[in-house]
């Protein structure tokens, strides 16, 4: 089945469908083997597509990679646990439904190692990455035990493992989605398995728009495919002997709420804490960083909360469970329109896609950092230390000094960066 959305006023709609699990593949010319690199995009489990022009896997061939995009299935198909809305019978066969998104993008590591060779690729030099909710579920995979002989190494942009429910919550979460249903659709429950999918789209809409909390739709610890929280097992080993490129941007949720917060309250913008929590942390960080406006510290607190601290948790508990990393850190800002001097999420992916502004104030600067960057992320996946020209040497990462590539017009090497911050957050989330 297929239906429309139009994403914003003036754009084209765009046609989405049920029949959505595919890959978009750019090899480069000759015979390999190359190494692979499977990109797995963002949108908050919502929304997003491995399509979008963004990610035209163009330059990734020319420097001798394998680029493919995946698909996988968003909101309630993907990330809805039904078991709990259904029939006894059913609840046995829809267990764990909330963790079908990750079912497809293994099915598609699965075909990529049976497969990507007919394209040039090497099975044995595969790595996963995204950025945003796909960082997140590079990052959930990370500790998913069946999946660990599908991919080699990992980089991970503004992710976190934090995301995640136990079982307890997504039940919580689709009984909330059960109710809106009801009301919203006047159909009962079992109509579920065959209502048409823009009907059920209709009520995923007014359902987030009345949840009290950020991103309800969300992978769960279902004691099969994810048994235990993925912190966990990435820190008991299993991603042992392996590679992670891995950082977030300094204001990363400046794009969220928004550079005058006050008028646009953070609680629909946590993604693990409660309101109040939070404001007892907020007022830890007016302590550490009494220069900053009201606005700076709540953009800097709640990209900590949902980007930053869990980016560090997943790295910290890699190299626990003997894995090998590489931390970043976007500083770049950019140059004009309402984020102004805002290193806001998402505004690394042009650069590592070697894709900048056109129309940035500061053009030529920005398209110097991306062909860098770009030419770092080439350089890990091809199995080496990340490095471009222009670019200081990157030590790898430890939890010791904390060495940390800073990406700027002058990019250089911090340790420890804002070591204050980080252990505010000590036994927080």
């Amino acid at each position: 089945m297929q239906w429309h959305e139009t994403i914003a006023p003036g754009e084209p709609p765009i046609t989405h469908s049920e029949d959505c699990l595919y890959l978009n593949i750019w090899a480069p010319e000759g015979n390999g083997p190359f190494p692979v690199f499977v990109w797995i995009h963002g949108g908050g489990f919502v929304s997003g597509h491995a399509f979008e022009p963004m990610y035209d896997g163009t330059e990734f061939a020319r420097a001798g990679i394998v680029l493919i995009t995946v698909g996988y299935r968003l909101g309630v198909f993907g990330f809805l646990d039904l078991g709990p809305l259904l029939d006894e019978k059913a609840e046995s066969e829809y267990a764990g439904s909330a963790n079908n998104a990750l079912r497809d993008i293994i099915m598609a590591l699965e075909w990529v190692r049976e497969n990507v060779a007919s394209f040039g690729g090497d099975p044995n030099r595969v790595t996963i990455g995204g950025e945003s909710a796909g960082a997140k579920l590079t990052d959930i995979l990370m500790g998913v035990p069946s999946a660990q002989p599908l991919f080699h190494q990992m980089i991970s942009e503004s992710g976190g493992a934090e995301r995640i429910w136990t079982a307890a919550n997504s039940a919580t979460v689709a009984n909330g989605f059960g109710e809106e249903w009801r009301k919203s659709s006047g159909k009962d429950l079992p109509s579920l398995k065959t209502a048409p999918a823009s009907l059920i789209i209709e009520s995923q809409h007014s359902f987030l728009e009345q949840w009290p909390q950020h991103f309800p739709l969300r992978a769960e610890v279902d004691g099969d495919l994810i048994p235990r929280l993925p912190i966990q097992t990435i820190a008991a080993g299993s991603t042992r002997g392996k590679r992670l490129l891995i950082g977030t941007n300094r204001d990363e949720s400046a794009l969220f709420i928004g550079p005058h917060p006050q008028s646009d309250p953070a609680a629909k913008d946590l993604g693990n804490l409660s309101l109040a929590k939070f404001e007892e942390v907020l007022e830890r960080y007016k302590q550490i960083y009494p220069e900053m406006t009201e606005e700076q510290l709540r953009i800097r607190a709640v990209t900590a909360e949902e980007y930053w601290i869990p980016t560090v948790r997943v790295a910290d508990a890699h190299l626990q469970g003997g894995g090998s990393a590489w931390m970043y850190q976007l500083d770049f800002s950019e140059t004009n329109g309402r984020l102004r001097g805002y290193s806001y999420h998402s505004l690394d992916v042009g650069l590592v896609w070697n894709r900048p502004h056109a129309d940035a104030e500061n053009e030529s600067a920005e398209a110097a950092l991306a062909k860098q960057v770009h030419q770092a992320w080439v350089a890990f996946i091809r199995g080496d230390t990340p490095a471009a020209p222009g670019l200081p040497e990157w030590p790898a990462y430890s939890t010791t000094a904390r060495p940390t590539m800073i990406f700027d017009t002058q990019s250089r090497i911090e340790r420890k960066p804002q070591d204050a911050e980080r252990r505010l957050w000590d036994g927080v989330l």
